[in-house]
């Protein structure tokens, strides 16, 4: 069985970190690639294996407290045990009325010498923090600016 993964994102050189810009077919692809994009910052995910798997919850009181926290809680998952580099996520409960995210995170734990070293990734911020949930050409957008 062969897993393809796409990844739909581009990082974008701002002054002092950097921006990460993922679009999908829906909001709830656009968040996944979001979480996709941060974590192939910090390594080439050519070098991930699924080998594990965890559940992230997040939850806010708006749209965009909704990102920042799953954001968040992936780059927590990162850098405490397990030390878990995600090559694919799924989220499987998205409520944007409840402003509450449920999200599989599959990947292994991150080893230096096996994955190569991106960025590191101190915080996620809100600055500059845009979510297009009007499809713009039938894709969503979302735009998360990162401190490295």
């Amino acid at each position: 069985m062969v897993n393809v993964i796409f990844i739909f994102f581009s990082d974008l050189d701002h002054t002092a970190d950097v921006q990460l810009h993922a679009w999908g077919d829906t909001l709830k692809e656009a968040f996944e690639q979001c979480g996709m994009a941060m974590f192939g910052y910090m390594t080439d995910l050519e070098y991930v294996q699924i080998k594990e798997v965890h559940t992230i919850e997040a939850t806010a009181e708006d749209l965009m407290g909704i990102l920042y926290h799953f954001l968040d809680e992936l780059l927590f998952l990162f850098s405490v045990e397990p030390f878990l580099i995600c090559k694919k996520l799924v989220i499987t409960e998205f409520d944007m009325k409840e402003f509450k995210i449920v999200c599989k995170c599959y990947g292994e734990e991150f080893q230096i010498g096996k994955h190569p070293q991106g960025t590191e990734v101190k915080a996620i911020t809100y600055s500059a923090m845009q979510i297009v949930d009007e499809p713009k050409d039938d894709k969503y957008e979302v735009f998360v600016i990162i401190d490295i």
